[in-house]
């Protein structure tokens, strides 16, 4: 019996190492061996494991010490916690941590080798390649879970090809990070990997941008400037909320696909480019073009392939990981030690709703943190933080949506629909103000009765 997977055993007793490597040895697995936790970092370097087995009591640098250290550097590797001295709270402590498991010695061969077979079933990612850095390009994705196992499997094989890509998700679960995986794992990945919101840039600043500009274009213009797509050149370019562009740019952006150029602006120069685009966004592109609010021709040049991220709710069990994950970058920045989370948080944390998805767990775990006066964060900093979530400032774009929106809306009201009467109280001529009322999906007829 042969297997692929590869194991990493640490402890400071010679015999017991030497047992434990002829048990799984005997299995069919690929054992190395280290006398010390020091000695484990340092094997770590050059042997990538599919699993690590760590007493909990060595001489220097114990188990737990060793498991934040390989958490920090492989974020999605499984640890297994064996001690003569566990106890129960000593299980649930390193188990809410992100320990994978915790054996208590003695313990039976088969327990030992079920432990093992279900930490390497439940952790695919983790799987090691046959060269120890072939999977860096999703280092950043920290997931167990099987949902997201299955699109990084397709991530790989879509950034094999150069077709344009659309990635469609819920806001905050990740869509700069799978793109940047998807440019990593890509023949581009030693070229520039550039991102731009598109919903954060006013229309007038999204061309110069995108495109660049001449010196002296426009009022401002000092000096000429070089766009995205140029400087992204031989690389990847991600568009970060696609459906929120104007539809007057979405032409001049189809063509520069279609064309595979660009003119800057205040140039008569156009300039070629090779650069693959990933597009992303939170909305219903087929909706928004039924609204008329999103070309459906550039619907289609950038979709020729679609990955969705699925949202938290769907991988709960990544939330130990991810919790932990933050948990250990934020508390870094704060004096007190804090080791983990009490059972109680952590179920919270799993079964709460994240209409916020991953970006709302980081938040949650950073005000917890913020907060506690404790070394383990407890239920009720956990409930505080889901429920008073503190409030984000908008963006400039997103402020001036809003009052655009609900100022249309008022004046309508007062108008009865009368779009003649509105647009004078605005102080602007019908066609300014039907298109106004166009890009905010707002129609006169609706407020009429």
């Amino acid at each position: 019996m042969t297997n692929n997977e590869k194991i990493l055993i640490v402890d400071d007793d010679p015999s017991l190492l030497r047992l434990l490597g002829i048990r799984l040895s005997a299995a069919g697995y690929e054992v190395e061996s280290a006398p010390s936790a020091k000695a484990a970092l340092g094997k770590l370097k050059s042997f990538y494991p599919n699993l690590v087995i760590s007493d909990l009591r060595m001489e220097g640098m114990d188990g737990m010490t060793l498991f934040e250290h390989v958490r920090g550097q492989y974020p999605s590797m499984p640890v297994i916690i064996m001690t003569a001295h566990g106890t129960i709270p000593d299980a649930i402590n390193a188990t809410k941590q992100g320990v994978f498991s915790f054996l208590t010695k003695p313990f039976e061969s088969q327990q030992l080798l079920e432990t093992v077979q279900q930490a390497i079933r439940l952790q695919p990612q983790a799987n090691a390649p046959k060269v120890p850095l072939q999977n860096y390009w999703r280092a950043s994705i920290i997931s167990r879970s099987a949902v997201m196992e299955l699109l990084l499997q397709q991530t790989k094989q879509v950034a094999q090809s150069d077709f344009s890509l659309l990635i469609h998700s819920q806001s905050g679960t990740g869509k700069e990070l799978l793109a940047k995986a998807i440019h990593l794992a890509s023949p581009r990945a030693k070229q520039p990997f550039t991102a731009i919101n598109c919903a954060a840039i006013p229309e007038q600043l999204l061309e110069s941008e995108l495109f660049g500009h001449c010196k002296g274009a426009f009022t401002g213009a000092d000096k000429t400037h070089i766009g995205l797509f140029q400087a992204s050149e031989g690389g990847t370019l991600f568009l970060d909320e696609i459906g929120d562009m104007p539809m007057s740019f979405q032409v001049k952006l189809l063509r520069a696909v279609q064309e595979k150029e660009v003119r800057p602006v205040g140039s008569t120069q156009v300039i070629k480019f090779n650069v693959r685009i990933i597009a992303a966004t939170h909305k219903n592109l087929r909706q928004a073009i039924a609204d008329n609010a999103f070309r459906e021709d550039l619907y289609y040049r950038l979709n020729v392939v679609e990955l969705e991220i699925p949202p938290l709710s769907a991988r709960r069990e990544d939330i130990p990981l991810l919790a932990q994950y933050f948990l250990a970058e934020c508390s870094q920045q704060i004096p007190l030690k804090i080791t983990g989370f009490s059972q109680e948080a952590m179920e919270l944390l799993i079964t709460a709703d994240w209409p916020g998805n991953i970006r709302q767990l980081k938040n949650v775990v950073e005000q917890s943190v913020a907060l506690t006066n404790e070394p383990v964060i407890g239920v009720t900093l956990v409930q505080n933080a889901l429920r008073n979530k503190p409030q984000q400032l908008p963006s400039f774009q997103q402020a001036r949506d809003k009052f655009e929106r609900d100022y249309l809306a008022t004046l309508l009201k007062i108008t009865a629909g009368n779009v003649s009467q509105a647009a004078k109280i605005a102080q602007r001529n019908r066609t300014e103000f039907y298109k106004l009322l166009n890009r905010h999906h707002l129609t006169a007829e609706a407020f009429r009765n």
